[in-house]
């Protein structure tokens, strides 16, 4: 039996080893753990408090470009379609930002709404642009949601960037409060029952996404408001 002690006791020693390693501590490093919390500390409302009024709105008065402007420079074909080449060509020339693969501005101009889709939750106003007499059908964004997936707004300020966040998932929430943002401090001023036939100066910003085609469709154009204001 004294033989065999020692292998005994070794098992025993082995076994309780493994029957603790369900509860054994794992060492997390600190740049993790310190990572971690400010994932979860972040705040988009108070990010987006911080900067609306401070630098968006300031920044969008003074870069907005005219939008007809813009959208004059188009050559468009008969199905609405206008070459990748020609859409980059006009962003560089105009000193717009390029996010991706997609062309973002922050413009401006006047309208007059001709008609008004509020049955859908994502709803839009169709409007006449001033001084633009093209094929390009323009729209403005008026909720009460804006898509999931529509950045304009904070691809085109310019100073929002990815490598100041954590992840990707702080970067979105940014997008995602500032479309909130719009809804509840722009759109939620407009009585769009009286908003047909009327005339609107705005400012916004507007996404055209080229990805890996070689034509993009721009047949029409969706903004998303950052000023309306209603002048007649």
């Amino acid at each position: 039996m004294k033989k065999y002690l020692p292998w005994i006791i070794g098992l025993a020693i082995v076994a309780a080893f493994i029957a603790i390693l369900p509860f054994s501590v794992t060492i997390v490093p600190i740049a993790e753990v310190e990572a971690q919390q400010r994932s979860e500390a972040f705040d988009p409302v108070a990010y987006v408090d911080g900067i609306w009024e401070s630098q968006i709105l300031p920044i969008v008065e003074e870069k907005a470009v005219d939008l007809a402007a813009i959208l004059s420079q188009f050559e468009v074909d008969e199905k609405g379609f206008a070459t990748k080449e020609q859409l980059t060509a006009i962003a560089e020339e105009n000193g717009l930002i390029t996010v991706g693969e997609a062309h973002v501005y922050l413009v401006k101009g006047e309208g007059v709404v001709t008609a008004i889709d509020s049955e859908s939750r994502t709803g839009t106003l169709t409007m006449q642009l001033v001084g633009y007499d093209g094929p390009i059908t323009v729209k403005l964004y008026i909720g009460p949601r804006i898509p999931s997936d529509e950045t304009a707004v904070r691809d085109a300020v310019g100073f929002i960037n990815f490598g100041d966040f954590r992840d990707q998932t702080e970067y979105g929430k940014v997008g995602a409060e500032l479309n909130k943002r719009v809804a509840s401090t722009v759109l939620s001023e407009l009585d769009l029952s009286a908003l047909e036939g009327k005339r609107i100066a705005f400012t916004g910003a507007m996404g055209i996404r080229t990805f890996n085609l070689i034509n993009i469709d721009v047949s029409t154009i969706t903004l998303v408001p950052i000023q309306v204001e209603v002048l007649e």
